[in-house]
């Protein structure tokens, strides 16, 4: 989408159209409302700075939309598209890592108490293996800052992904 037909939606459309990036409704409106950018670098920006804080209710709540490492949401929503997109470096015919994150995931849901969340994007199998084993030895306060921080890295590449075609900067 053009960031000039961004700018322009309604505002219900506009928040229609972010929340796949991130389903945390302050987020999502606080940039709707701050519309019109003048290019996708400022949009950005934006977004990152309405991503600081997370409160821990909007964690707890954005996570419920996201699936396991290694596991593909079969839905046909905005969302699962993002979703499968990122996690395209983990070869679900590579069943040793394979096997190795669905352990790892029990243990740190066992752990947590939430799925392992991490921005997948760019990243092989094997790097988000090491991640995941390296992450379950942390404090859960040292998990929920993580955390944090990967729902922000993932909005944003999600959020730059969406406005990003057919702009010209």
């Amino acid at each position: 989408m053009e960031l000039a037909v961004f700018n322009s939606l309604e505002r219900d459309e506009a928040i229609k159209t972010l929340t796949p990036c991130l389903d945390i409704s302050r987020w999502v409106e606080t940039i709707v409302d701050a519309r019109p950018f003048a290019n996708v670098d400022d949009l950005l920006a934006h977004a990152n700075k309405a991503a600081h804080p997370f409160t821990p209710a909007e964690v707890e709540s954005a996570m419920a939309h996201h699936p396991r490492i290694g596991e593909r949401p079969k839905a046909q929503t905005t969302e699962a598209a993002m979703s499968r997109s990122e996690q395209a470096g983990v070869d679900p015919g590579d069943n040793q890592t394979t096997a190795a994150l669905a352990e790892g995931n029990r243990a740190y849901e066992e752990k947590f108490g939430r799925v392992f969340l991490i921005r997948a994007a760019g990243r092989s199998a094997e790097e988000i293996l090491a991640t995941l084993q390296e992450r379950i030895t942390h404090t859960p306060e040292e998990e929920d800052t993580i955390v944090a921080g990967q729902l922000r890295e993932i909005a944003l590449l999600r959020l730059s992904g969406l406005v990003s075609e057919g702009v010209n900067a």
